[in-house]
C-alpha cells in the first residue's frame, strides 16, 4: 500500500490549503434537510458548550492529484459540499463586513498550474453531471436563497439529481444563520467557532489505497460510540452467563436506529430529557451529546436509572423508547400505526425540526385517545414556533421540564382527572406562548412569500388551510389525511412566468408594485390539479378563472366563485371567510392574503379534550 499521510485541519484550514475535487464516479449530493439541519444542530449545540472546544466531524479521506494541493475527494463528500454552501451563505450575510473577503478565498482563488499560468478555480469542484455549474453560479451569483435558485434556473442548467438538493441546501443553510444568528455580532462569533473550532482528520493516500481504507473502514467500524460504552458499562452489572442475553437486548436498541439512519446521541438526548428529571450545575435542565455518558455515570443518576440492579429493565425501557421514537419518526402513533396527528406533524417538522421527540416521549404510554388528542394541539403549537423562525435553543429547556410535567400527567389514574390535567398543561404550556408569540406571527405571516420557508412547509400551510375550508365546505367536523393533497401543484395565480405583455399590464394598472414581489406572496398561491394547472399556463386572470372553477378544491375554485346554497348552510357560512375575485391586482392579492392569515387563525389553534 501507498504511503498515507493523515492532518488535522479546521474548516478554515481546510478550504484554504485544499482544492477538493469530487470525481464523476462518486454519487451525486443527496444530502436532504435532515441531514444539513442535523450538522447545524451538532455546531450550534457545541458552540453553546463554550468557543474554546473542538468539535470533531469524523475523517475525510481523499488522493492527491498531480496538482499541488488539488485532492480527489472518496470519502466525506456530503459533509464537504455542506461547508462548501455554508461558506458561500456566511460570505453573502458578511457582505461589505471583513470577513467576506475572507471567506471569498476559501471559495475561490487563483493559483499557479505546472505550466507558470494562474488559474482560478472553486475551492470544492464537483464533476458529475452539472454540479460544478450549479456550484458556480451559486457563487457567483453571491445571493440569497430566492435570487440564487432563480439565478441559477435562468442560466438553463439541464436539471440533474442533485440540482434541487444543492439548491435547497444552500437555502436551509441561510436561513439557518438569519434566523439564529441575526445580528453582525453572533455571525462573527459563529463564524469564528467554525473556522477554528470544527475539525476533522484528513487521510490522504493514492486512489486504490484510498478505496482500499475506505471499503476497511465500511466493513469493520471505527472506534466506540456512546452506545458502546453505555453497553460495556452495562456488562460491569450482569454475570458473565447473561452476556450473551444483555448482546441480543441491545441489538434491539441499535439495529433499528442503525436501520433508520437515526444518530444514537440524538436519541440518547431526548430519551433523557423525556424520561428523567434533568438537573445540571447550569440550571438548564438540558443534556448535551457530549455528556450523555458522564450524566450515566454519575452517581445520583445512576441510583435514579438504577441500572446497576435492574440492568435488564433499563435496557427495555430503552428498547420501547426507541420504538417509539422511530414510529414516531414515521408518522406513527403511539400503537405503531400510521396515525393521522403524527401523519400532520411530519408534515410540518420535516427533517428540519426534531426537539418535539422530547415531549412525544414523554407521553409515549398516554392512553391512545389521550395521546392524539396532544399532538394535534403540539401541531398547532410547533406552528406557531417554526413559523415565526425561533431558535430550537429557545425552546430545549422548555421542553425537558415539560417533560416532567407530562410524566406526572401519564401516572394520574383517573381518566377524567388526567384530562383535566392536560387541559391545563395544552392551556398553560402551549396556548399561552402561542398568545405571547400571536404579534410575531403575523408579522411572519404578512411578510410570507413561497421562499420564506422550506417548498415542504409552504405545501403543509396550503394543505392545511384548504382542508380546513373542504371541511368547513362539506359540514365535517374531523380531518382526513393531508395526503389527499400531496399531488396538487403550487399555482401562481399571477404567474411566476409571465408573458411580457402580462408583466407589462401589471405594471401600468398597478404603479409602485414589484411584479416579482406578488407573484411569490402567499396571497397570490393556491393548490391546484396538476392538469387544471397545466392548462391554466401563465395567462391573464381574466382567463384562467375559468380552469380555477373546475378545481375540486373549494379554497381554490371560490377564487373564481362563490357557490351559495339555502340558508346558513355550512357553505354559506364559511363563505363568510372566503372571497370571489374579478380582478387580480396587488389590492387583489393583498386582499387574499390577509384573507389566509384570518383562515390560519382558526386552524392552527388549542382545543380542549373533553373531560367525560
Amino acid at each position: 500500500m501507498a504511503k498515507i499521510e493523515n492532518h488535522k485541519y479546521s474548516i478554515e484550514e481546510a478550504f484554504r490549503e485544499c482544492f477538493y475535487i469530487v470525481p464523476d464516479y462518486q454519487r451525486e449530493y443527496v444530502w436532504t434537510d435532515k441531514e444539513v439541519h442535523q450538522l447545524l444542530d451538532d455546531i450550534d449545540e457545541q458552540l453553546d458548550a463554550g468557543n474554546s472546544r473542538e468539535y470533531f466531524i469524523g475523517m475525510v479521506l481523499v488522493s492527491p492529484t498531480a496538482q499541488k494541493n488539488h485532492y480527489e475527494v472518496i470519502d466525506g463528500q456530503q459533509r464537504l459540499t455542506t461547508f462548501f454552501l455554508l461558506l458561500c451563505a456566511l460570505r453573502q450575510l458578511f457582505e461589505n463586513e471583513p470577513q467576506c473577503q475572507t471567506l471569498g478565498g476559501l471559495i475561490l482563488t487563483n493559483y499557479t498550474d505546472s505550466e507558470g499560468n494562474t488559474q482560478t478555480s472553486l475551492k470544492l469542484e464537483p464533476r458529475y453531471e452539472n454540479a460544478g455549474e450549479v456550484l458556480g453560479r451559486i457563487v457567483a451569483l453571491n445571493a440569497d436563497p430566492q435570487t440564487t435558485s432563480a439565478g441559477v434556473r435562468a442560466a438553463g442548467i439541464p436539471s440533474f439529481g442533485s440540482l434541487e438538493n444543492l439548491l435547497s441546501a444552500y437555502g436551509t443553510l441561510h436561513r439557518y444563520l438569519e434566523d439564529n444568528y441575526d445580528d453582525t455580532a453572533k455571525l462573527r462569533k459563529y463564524w469564528g467557532y467554525l473556522a477554528n473550532n470544527v475539525v476533522f482528520i484528513q487521510i490522504s493516500t493514492d486512489v486504490s489505497s484510498a478505496l482500499k481504507i475506505f471499503e476497511t473502514i465500511n466493513e469493520r467500524g471505527v472506534g466506540l460510540n456512546p452506545m458502546d460504552l453505555l453497553k460495556n458499562l452495562l456488562f460491569t452489572h450482569v454475570k458473565q452467563e447473561q452476556f450473551t442475553q444483555l448482546k441480543d437486548e441491545w441489538k434491539k436498541i441499535t439495529k433499528p436506529l442503525e436501520k433508520a439512519k437515526e444518530k444514537p446521541l440524538r436519541f440518547l438526548r431526548y430519551y433523557l430529557m423525556a424520561n428523567y428529571k434533568i438537573q445540571n450545575e447550569r440550571g438548564d435542565a438540558v443534556v448535551r451529546e457530549d455528556e450523555i455518558y458522564d450524566w450515566f455515570v454519575n452517581k445520583g443518576n445512576a441510583a435514579l436509572v438504577d441500572y446497576a440492579n435492574k440492568p435488564f429493565e433499563f435496557v427495555r425501557k430503552i428498547i420501547r423508547n426507541v420504538d417509539h421514537y422511530l414510529a414516531f419518526a414515521a408518522g406513527f402513533g403511539n400503537d405503531g400505526k400510521p396515525n393521522l396527528a403524527m401523519g400532520n406533524l411530519k408534515k410540518l417538522c420535516g427533517g428540519a425540526f426534531s426537539l418535539h421527540f422530547v415531549l412525544l416521549l414523554a407521553v409515549g404510554n398516554y392512553p391512545k385517545p389521550l395521546f392524539d388528542h396532544f399532538v394535534g394541539q403540539l401541531e398547532s403549537f410547533l406552528f406557531y414556533y417554526i413559523f415565526t423562525k425561533t431558535p430550537t435553543k429557545d425552546l430545549e429547556r422548555n421542553f425537558s421540564l415539560w417533560a416532567d410535567e407530562l410524566r406526572a400527567i401519564g401516572e394520574i389514574t383517573d381518566a377524567s382527572a388526567q384530562k383535566q390535567k392536560l387541559n391545563e398543561f395544552i392551556v398553560e404550556r402551549f396556548q399561552k406562548n402561542m398568545t405571547a408569540k400571536d404579534a410575531e406571527l403575523t408579522d411572519a405571516m404578512k411578510r410570507y412569500t413561497l421562499y420564506s420557508m422550506q417548498k415542504y412547509r409552504t405545501n403543509y400551510l396550503l394543505a392545511k388551510l384548504t382542508q380546513y375550508v373542504d371541511m368547513a365546505y362539506k359540514g365535517l367536523k374531523t380531518p382526513g389525511s393531508l395526503a389527499e393533497y400531496d399531488g396538487l401543484e403550487i399555482e401562481h395565480i399571477l404567474p411566476d412566468k409571465p408573458k411580457s405583455d402580462l408583466r407589462a399590464a401589471f405594471a401600468a394598472d398597478n404603479p409602485g408594485a414589484d411584479y416579482d414581489e406578488y407573484k411569490n406572496r402567499l396571497g397570490n398561491l393556491a393548490l391546484l390539479e396538476k392538469p387544471i394547472n397545466i392548462v391554466a399556463g401563465n395567462d391573464f386572470f381574466s382567463v384562467k378563472k375559468a380552469e380555477y372553477r373546475k378545481c375540486k378544491y373549494y379554497l381554490t375554485s371560490s377564487i373564481a366563485e362563490l357557490n351559495t346554497v339555502g340558508k346558513d348552510t355550512s357553505i354559506n357560512r364559511v363563505n363568510e371567510k372566503l372571497a370571489a375575485f374579478d380582478t387580480w391586482s396587488a389590492a387583489d392579492i393583498d386582499r387574499r392574503h390577509a384573507l389566509l392569515m384570518a383562515l390560519a387563525r382558526d386552524v392552527w389553534k388549542t382545543v380542549p379534550i373533553e373531560a367525560g
